[in-house]
């Protein structure tokens, strides 16, 4: 598979032009080729199939399996092809659909397009995790070893079983841990997918009873963690490198040393997260060399910051010479963040034949903390429940997480999406902060995650408090945060009524858990001496069940009681309910914290069973 980035667009007819460019314009596609003839396309196709980690076709499949053909190569170097209908309504993986992502690429895509993809391999078709692909969405990194081929056709000879009473000789799915690692929250999802973790060969449940049955062949072998060996294996990026050297030490000296001592301990280079030193060594060359050329992040550190850190090896010399008595452990260690332990205590390497130079290593391994990239938060508005009223936007952001957060209702009708390589996780309705901070926790350590509200994120939702405590960290270590709109209950209620906010307009919620309610009294007073068409939000509980009649008395101030009032309940979903009523005579008893109420202002009417308000006062021009 190419390591390049870049994904191209081609299309064959106007319609097709179209929905490149809405690609293009959502950045999911870098180059479009608009309406091409066939030759134009295979010319194309053939002068970038090397370079281009994928293409999206708006044709006929037949005519770019036709114009494929010729390219392919193998499994393992062919980029993603993805072939849409002119109308946008499906996406299909053509070609790479584990090893290039062509299934993850055709699920954005219809996710941009309110299509479908349609998943034809055995994992995709039937909801289940890929055993070859799922570790790339948590940071884990593939080993080359292994029968990965072998390993799909054993999971998808038990995934076909039946669920009840499936004979011992189906294989079972398992997954062994190595070297006493945590599996982390990656592991959930495969969990929820079938897989049983265990810490060795053979592991039982909490009773004792082995789950998978007597004979180990018939196991699945697939191994997570940091150990180097045989079989299929992912490796979280769960090491850190702790690396000092003299001033101008050979490239190859470090590397000798690096390979020397992971080979020692049996652990795979694939599991290193990153590499860690003092920040007077951030310009050695042989550092940086390496790193680049082996894919590792970088951290350094201030002196002070390492001397702070208890380590098993302390130098009076290197104290002296760089003001910390560790460079190497100490380093090791900060990076692997909190909890983490020595693997290797620090080991120094001299010189040998025509190298230069010396250095020291020491190896950390995270406790949690095993994501190396930049993390993502990104706050998802799920809109009223339905899910043809979620956003393309939205869709997006979903399809693209690694990660849930929100509360279990709002995850609930939004699970026909959810894929099982993506991970929920479900909190209460009143613990807005805890979720908060479990998503950004989760984007700390490395991950895409999606903290779902119900519908604008940021009205009266979660983005404000997302933000405050985004805000509170450091500028360096923040993950990319990013708010994606959804359709709030206000617009879906107004919607449903007729037009009664085309006139100014203000929400208020009547919730005085936040906000005393003296400041809320002072906002109804104002709203209604404005005039204002008004939304009240969290109007009526079982607790607060005088709230709303207060608020009635204070907007009839301002409007005459025949103005009209919709109730709305439930929007969105199976059981909504949108009534209108006059604000003298508002039905109290009916309302609850899932109805949204909407006062119109003085000039708003209702006429055959609509509201709405006009755009002007009387006498007014419109623009």
């Amino acid at each position: 598979m190419s390591d390049h980035t870049t994904i191209w667009g081609l299309s064959f007819s106007p319609e097709g032009n179209g929905l490149l460019e809405l690609l293009r314009q959502a950045g999911l596609i870098d180059h479009t080729v608009e309406s091409g003839s066939a030759p134009a396309a295979s010319e194309l196709l053939q002068s970038q199939w090397g370079s281009a980690q994928g293409f999206v076709v708006v044709g006929a499949c037949g005519l770019v399996t036709r114009l494929i053909a010729p390219l392919l190569q193998g499994k393992n170097q062919d980029p993603a092809v993805v072939v849409v209908d002119p109308q946008g309504a499906f996406a299909i993986p053509l070609l790479g659909g584990h090893t290039a992502g062509a299934e993850a690429l055709s699920q954005r895509v219809a996710a941009l397009l309110g299509g479908q993809a349609v998943l034809t391999g055995s994992s995709g078709s039937q909801g289940r995790l890929a055993l070859d692909t799922f570790g790339k969405n948590w940071g884990w990194r593939r080993s080359a070893t292994g029968d990965w081929n072998a390993l799909m056709q054993k999971a998808a000879a038990s995934q076909n079983a039946p669920e009840q009473g499936a004979p011992l000789e189906q294989p079972a799915l398992r997954v062994k841990q190595t070297n006493g690692t945590q599996l982390w929250r990656g592991l959930a999802a495969a969990e929820a997918s079938g897989l049983v973790a265990g810490n060795g060969e053979h592991s039982t449940d909490p009773n004792g009873a082995d789950p998978i049955g007597a004979d180990p062949s018939n196991e699945i072998d697939l191994t997570i963690g940091s150990e180097r060996g045989e079989g299929c294996r992912w490796h979280p990026p769960s090491l850190w490198l702790g690396l000092g050297c003299e001033r101008g030490t050979s490239q190859e000296l470090i590397a000798r040393l690096v390979d020397q001592e992971l080979d020692r301990l049996g652990l795979a280079p694939e599991a290193i997260a990153g590499m860690a030193s003092i920040d007077r060594k951030s310009d050695e060359q042989a550092f940086l060399a390496l790193a680049q050329e082996r894919g590792w992040a970088q951290q350094w550190m201030p002196a002070a910051t390492l001397n702070a850190i208890a380590v098993p090896n302390p130098s009076d010399a290197v104290a002296a010479e760089m003001g910390t008595a560790s460079v190497a452990e100490a380093a090791a260690l900060i990076a692997a963040g909190p909890g983490s332990r020595l693997l290797l205590n620090k080991t120094i390497a001299r010189a040998q034949g025509g190298e230069q130079g010396a250095a020291t290593l020491a190896i950390a391994t995270c406790a949690e903390q095993w994501a190396p990239q930049a993390g993502q938060l990104h706050l998802v508005g799920s809109g009223p429940g339905r899910l043809d009223l979620l956003t393309p936007d939205a869709r997006r952001a979903l399809a693209e997480a690694t990660v849930w957060v929100g509360y279990g209702l709002y995850l609930d009708l939004l699970e026909p999406l959810r894929r099982p390589d993506q991970l929920r996780c479900d909190g209460r309705l009143t613990e807005e902060r805890a979720r908060c901070a479990q998503a950004l926790g989760l984007a700390n350590q490395g991950l895409n995650v999606a903290l779902v509200s119900s519908g604008d994120s940021g009205i009266y939702a979660m983005a404000g408090l997302a933000l405050e405590l985004w805000l509170s960290q450091s500028p360096g270590e923040r993950p990319s945060f990013e708010v994606h709109p959804g359709i709030s209950a206000l617009q879906l209620a107004a919607a449903r009524a007729g037009a009664p906010l085309m006139h100014d307009f203000c929400t208020i919620s009547l919730s005085d858990r936040l906000t005393p309610w003296e400041v809320i009294e002072k906002r109804l007073e104002a709203a209604a001496a404005g005039d204002f068409v008004v939304a009240l939000y969290n109007p009526r509980s079982k607790g607060r069940d005088w709230q709303l009649a207060r608020a009635q008395e204070l907007l009839l101030a301002g409007r005459p009681g025949t103005t009209p009032v919709a109730l709305a309940r439930q929007l969105g979903r199976p059981e909504e309910q949108v009534s209108l009523h006059t604000l003298g005579d508002l039905p109290i008893e009916q309302v609850d914290m899932l109805t949204l109420v909407l006062v119109g202002n003085s000039t708003s009417r209702t006429q055959d069973g609509r509201m709405v308000t006009p755009r002007g006062y009387p006498g007014a021009e419109l623009d």
